[in-house]
């Protein structure tokens, strides 16, 4: 291995880099230094995110257990975008909470593990790979689930987590071996040549998809999701939310598209039915929620089953209505997170009820709260108006008139809840509203980015385009 192919893993080098850098900054800084590593973390991240829109030749590594694509490179840095966000609106809980108990080290290690799990899963080129990644994403994030031990409902949602995973990699994992019985390989693209549809090959689809599906929380492998969320830090919940699931998305759009795509008549059809009854469990169930976190986890529900509709468009339209999608999801749910976390953080209040008169105390979080919903709602300018537009044409196109038509309906039901928020802002009165705080530097910009995050990938259409064009390359 030369110098060359080994800069293939420049973004798994570059955060495992990251991560031995701050363990060192662990050991040998003083007591007055450690205060400091909210800010040290955020800097090498940052320096990690350039790093990573450097341009980069494409190839495999380990005979071809590991793949490199500007498409994939694409999404990578897109996490990382998400996730440089994340941190920046979580630095005040942080500095608050977590470095006065001395565990911010391993709280950064434990959470930029995980992101490099999900790198080799975005990468990987056979299922081995593939589970070693998803095991490295998912385990470390058990750990943060919990990570408030104070507290009885971050242990619950902890175990629940672990359990409810546990049993998602079990169940994904029987799934290819019952795909590895029927073709004799792991390796994707040996393994899409040779797979035929067969009672065994449709088996094991559909245990590997019930993995995958506990993962983005598909109905019915949602119950963990909301419970999960109410008892995670909000920073938490919001990776579990955006980066967790984005990931998990992608590289089930790979594995379907390529491997499974021998398997489509039998894959179209349950996509069909698991995207109607996750957009009509997850906005049903948002309707009734009070707790922000709670809310929030049945809106990302609903969201995972309209993206479910460029599943259904095998091709390049779906290939990157699926990707742009999933960038834009980002930006919106963390705009929406955000100023949950700056809420929380200020006043330790997450009911709905809480925000009524916000925007009479703190209006710019009102704003971006309204921008974050109305994204989510698809209202047009905003960058979820051509995501969902997106989705619709890709599901259009092959002649899933019906489902369009629910994906419409359920879209109408997902705009009254989020205007039930933005009612409270706007439009209720309360003597006891949350009262005018500042957030510091780090929320600002947080809640900024997300924010242009939302306009940009909305009026800048040349974004749609150049996925279009990656995502051309990618197929061939």
């Amino acid at each position: 291995m030369n110098w060359e192919s080994l800069l293939l893993m420049r973004n798994e080098l570059g955060l495992l880099a990251v991560i031995l850098l701050l363990l060192i900054f662990e050991i040998f800084s003083t007591k007055e230094q450690k205060d400091k590593i909210v800010s040290v973390a955020i800097v090498l991240f940052i320096i990690h995110t350039i790093v990573g829109f450097l341009p980069l030749n494409e190839g495999s590594l380990f005979g071809g257990m590991f793949k490199t694509h500007v498409l994939l490179y694409f999404f990578k840095n897109t996490l990382n975008i998400g996730v440089l966000i994340l941190l920046l609106q979580s630095a005040d809980w942080l500095n608050k909470t977590v470095v006065a108990q001395n565990k911010s080290t391993e709280f950064f290690v434990l959470l930029f593990s995980s992101l490099l799990g999900m790198y080799f899963m975005i990468s990987a080129g056979d299922f081995l790979m593939f589970y070693i990644g998803l095991e490295l994403a998912t385990l470390p994030v058990a750990a943060l689930v919990a990570y408030e031990t104070y507290k009885r409902d971050s242990a619950e949602g902890g175990v629940k987590f672990i359990l409810s995973s546990a049993l998602a990699s079990g169940t994904a994992l029987l799934g290819i071996s019952f795909l590895y019985a029927t073709t004799g390989t792991i390796y994707f693209d040996a393994m899409g040549a040779i797979l035929s549809i067969s009672n065994l090959s449709v088996l094991g689809f559909i245990f590997f998809f019930s993995g995958l599906a506990f993962k983005i929380s598909l109905v019915p492998f949602h119950f963990w999701t909301a419970d999960v969320y109410q008892g995670a830090p909000i920073s938490i919940a919001s990776f579990l939310s955006v980066i967790s699931k984005g990931a998990a998305i992608v590289i089930l759009m790979i594995i379907l598209f390529t491997v499974m795509k021998p398997l489509m008549p039998v894959w179209s059809k349950i996509i069909y039915m698991v995207a109607i009854a996750t957009m009509f469990i997850g906005n049903l169930f948002a309707l009734r929620q009070q707790n922000m976190k709670r809310f929030l986890a049945y809106s990302s529900i609903a969201q995972a089953g309209f993206i479910l509709l460029g599943f259904l468009s095998n091709d390049q339209l779906g290939y990157s209505t699926i990707v742009y999608f999933v960038a834009v999801y980002i930006f919106s749910n963390l705009g929406a997170f955000g100023v949950v976390q700056a809420i929380s953080t200020a006043s330790g209040k997450e009911n709905m009820d809480d925000y009524e008169g916000l925007y009479r105390t703190n209006p710019k979080l009102s704003l971006v709260m309204m921008l974050a919903l109305f994204s989510l709602a698809g209202i047009p300018p905003l960058a979820g108006f051509f995501g969902k537009f997106f989705l619709y044409a890709a599901a259009a196109s092959k002649g899933y008139y019906f489902l369009v038509f629910i994906a419409v309906v359920n879209a109408t039901i997902s705009l009254y809840y989020y205007l039930l928020v933005i009612r409270a802002m706007f439009l209720r009165k309360n003597p006891d509203a949350i009262p005018f705080f500042n957030s510091k530097i780090y929320m600002r910009l947080g809640l900024i980015l997300a924010a242009l995050g939302i306009l940009i990938t909305g009026v800048y259409s040349p974004l749609y385009n150049y996925i279009f064009e990656i995502s051309n390359s990618f197929l061939n």
